[in-house]
């Protein structure tokens, strides 16, 4: 296997951290207009992410940076041809750091307010957007001769894309549905695993529709595989949510999205963004990939860097791991 073959893999990896981390923290954000009922239910919810949301974007960032080094072309390609959509889940990002932060430096009911719709529509459009992105990666885009992107931005918004969208949507919606289940106790728990099971069932629909449409139109047998897995892993979690097992609801649904971002990626490869005015114009692992000596540092780099992040992150969710409810929550910080 060539390094830029191995460099296609880990970026794989580094996205599906990214959306298996960061997917039940836009869940949970999203779940601040669904399932709580009050401000202390939302402050609960928020105090359930609150520790851990920033880490997770790290994985973004690995990601983002892994993409500029490692395939350059490609990295040009997506974020020219992307640029207003990247540019919107960017500044969604922003502001629901800065709403985590500042929601609660004041007391007024319309600040806390403002700032929770912020966390809404700041968690809804990203995982929305994630979708159409990699829908659109996968389905391929309008790529010219010299690898540019020569559509526009309605071109992003065929119905593959929007179908992948709102996959994207109800799977960290109901991935951070069982995360809250698995979080916090008394009724907002019982509340989230009936949500649960709701939102499993659209997202088992909208997925089953989705993952056919991609494996019909790029699959193969690897890709086959890893389709059977997402699926029959979604509705064993359906099985967990109901029976109360939010542990096991919570593996599987995460199991889920890495079944389902490795799907994405077998179809994809050896292309990293296929052309659809002509397959010679695909931007492939060799034509986008940096030179042999820079993926080489890359790799040595990674392998020393990689095991100390996830060691610090994975001991930062064990020291967090307890559950929490209304009752942890201080009256002069709703």
């Amino acid at each position: 296997m060539e390094l830029h073959d191995v460099w296609f893999v880990l970026i794989a990896v580094l996205w599906t951290g990214y959306f298996f981390l960061e997917g039940f923290d836009f869940g949970v954000g999203v779940l601040t207009k669904l399932l709580a009922r009050n401000r202390p239910e939302k402050r609960v919810l928020i105090n359930t992410i609150g520790p851990v949301w920033d880490g997770n974007e790290v994985w973004l960032l690995s990601a983002g940076g892994a993409t500029f080094a490692a395939f350059p072309e490609w990295y040009a390609t997506l974020f020219s041809g992307f640029y207003l959509p990247l540019l919107l889940i960017l500044v969604c990002l922003i502001v629901r750091g800065v709403a985590f932060e500042y929601r609660v430096k004041r007391p007024e009911e319309n600040w806390q307010r403002n700032w929770e719709t912020a966390i809404f529509w700041a968690s809804l459009l990203p995982a929305f957007l994630w979708g159409v992105a990699f829908a659109n990666i996968v389905h391929g885009v309008k790529i010219d001769q010299g690898f540019n992107y020569a559509g526009g931005v309605l071109d992003l918004l065929n119905p593959y894309a929007l179908l992948g969208g709102l996959v994207t949507l109800s799977l960290f919606t109901f991935h951070g549905t069982v995360f809250v289940g698995l979080k916090t106790v008394g009724e907002i728990r019982e509340r989230a695993r009936k949500l649960a099971l709701r939102v499993g069932l659209v997202t088992a629909l909208l997925a089953l529709a989705f993952l056919l449409w991609t494996q019909a139109d790029r699959g193969d047998g690897s890709s086959l595989v890893a389709m059977v897995a997402a699926v029959v892993s979604l509705l064993i979690a359906l099985v967990a949510a109901r029976a109360g097992r939010e542990g096991w609801a919570f593996a599987l649904s995460g199991l889920t999205i890495v079944a389902t971002v490795a799907m994405l990626f077998l179809t994809l490869f050896p292309n990293v963004m296929p052309s659809t005015l002509n397959p010679d114009w695909s931007l492939t692992v060799t034509n986008a990939s940096s030179s042999p000596y820079t993926l080489k540092i890359m790799t040595w780099c990674a392998g020393i860097a990689t095991p100390v992040v996830l060691l610090y992150q994975g001991w930062t969710y064990w020291v967090f791991r307890k559950r929490i409810g209304t009752q942890h929550i201080a009256e002069t910080v709703h």
